[in-house]
């Protein structure tokens, strides 16, 4: 069975109605990044941060996953399929896709800021000033911010390096490390870019671009790898 690596972006959440999470004027929702996907921003300001992603929480469970994100999931039909995300919402987990790896964290998780190795699920979409983990610590969102390590890059990039068949749907490929992740697959292996703005990538091999979103790009690229490989 080929085993395919998907990288998803912002692009394929924001079909499902997420906001992305940067826009072309920095800002998030109306804050500036830094205020609240920083270390200098929960430091200065605990109560907005929470405020903020408890939002977030809010929004993302109205939504509800897309075709881009339903074909994924249907392709473990007939592929091995390891799915790199740079998004923290769960419409992966709800389209019903097994292996998901959350480079940038997860929104319905928390953690201590005592102990980074104590996560918890959230059972609701607040976490507020007070709520504490065993250790006593406050709780923070269970977000890789700005500046800090991306701690499931090995594991992605071990994906990667196994990958038969690359994919890369909804993102601008200007985040790193997410953005590097493809130039760790084999230079043979075929890699498919389904975005309506396509990253600059044109001196990648073995490379199949579709200048549309992942909701009628993923079908269709869905469609082609059955055709080829079954």
């Amino acid at each position: 069975m080929k085993k395919i690596v998907v990288l998803t972006g912002a692009g394929i959440s924001a079909e499902s109605g997420i906001q992305t999470f940067r826009d072309a004027d920095g800002l998030w929702e109306g804050h500036d990044v830094m205020e609240v996907a920083s270390p200098q921003g929960w430091a200065a300001d605990q109560h907005l941060v929470l405020d903020f992603y408890n939002q977030r929480r809010k929004q993302a469970l109205t939504a509800v996953p897309n075709k881009g994100h339903l074909a994924l999931a249907e392709l473990e039909k007939d592929f091995q399929v390891t799915i790199v995300t740079q998004n923290v919402d769960n419409l992966h987990e709800k389209s019903g896709s097994g292996h998901i790896i959350h480079l940038h964290g997860e929104l319905f998780k928390c953690r201590s800021t005592a102990d980074e190795s104590l996560v918890y699920d959230m059972e609701s979409w607040e976490l507020n000033p007070g709520d504490r983990c065993e250790k006593g610590s406050q709780l923070r969102p269970h977000i890789v911010w700005f500046g800090e390590m991306v701690p499931m890059m090995e594991v992605a990039i071990r994906e990667a390096q196994q990958a038969d068949i690359f994919l890369i749907v909804g993102t601008s490929l200007s985040v790193y490390p997410a953005a590097g992740l493809m130039h760790h697959a084999q230079t043979n292996i075929p890699k498919y870019i389904i975005d309506p703005n396509m990253p600059d990538v044109a001196s990648e091999p073995n490379l199949f671009l579709f200048e549309e979103k992942g909701g009628t790009g993923v079908p269709k690229v869905a469609h082609i790898l059955r055709e080829q490989y079954l």
